[in-house]
């Protein structure tokens, strides 16, 4: 994948970043997290070496709380920025180009993979209703529906409390993406197809 950010870009909008207020290293990281709705993420070793060298330069400063260091923009890095307003604006411009050549891509991959789980999906099916038409003719087997039907609900419900579960536990840490949410309704969909086919064969 081509670089996220062009020589240079990054620190410029790290300034952009700190313009709105102090923040801490982890703050900065999510911020740009959520720029990029969820497709990017830069890591530790790749802001924090920026955050020093503007510091170097004059254009941020730093105060320690706790264990914590939290960034602010200085007058000199203010100036730095409103000098160059229209190269952030080309900055913002790219990084919303990058944003729909990522979202595409991961579509792609999701694409790629529903084909292989559909595929999957129905081979399982097929293989299940093989076995329950033997094991009918050979063994002379009449399933309880009542029985079956109730297990069938009851592994329905486990499914959707085990993802309500999984959703909640990664919403109170990260907001879910566009494309998270399109996986699952992708998901959910084709899962949905392949059950009412092997219900109505």
């Amino acid at each position: 994948m081509p670089p996220v950010f062009a020589h240079g870009a990054l620190r410029l909008y790290l300034l952009a970043l700190l313009e709105t207020g102090p923040k801490h290293g982890y703050e900065l990281i999510k911020a740009l997290g959520d720029r990029f709705g969820g497709t990017y993420s830069p890591s530790a070793g790749t802001i924090y070496p920026r955050l020093g060298k503007l510091e170097e330069e004059g254009l941020v400063a730093t105060e320690t709380e706790g264990r914590r260091t939290k960034y602010f923009i200085t007058d000199a890095g203010r100036a730095e920025l409103d000098g160059r307003r229209e190269e952030l604006a080309d900055v913002e411009d790219t990084i919303s180009a990058s944003v729909r050549r990522l979202a595409d891509n991961l579509r792609d991959d999701i694409r790629t993979n529903m084909r292989g789980l559909r595929a999957d999906l129905a081979a399982t099916a097929e293989a299940a209703r093989t076995s329950a038409t033997f094991r009918s003719r050979t063994a002379g087997y009449t399933p309880d529906g009542q029985r079956m039907l109730k297990e069938a609900e009851l592994m329905v419900q486990a499914f959707r409390d085990d993802i309500r579960i999984e959703l909640r536990q990664h919403g109170a840490s990260h907001p879910l993406t566009p494309v998270a949410l399109e996986t699952v309704r992708t998901v959910l969909d084709q899962a949905r197809i392949s059950i009412r086919n092997s219900l109505r064969n």
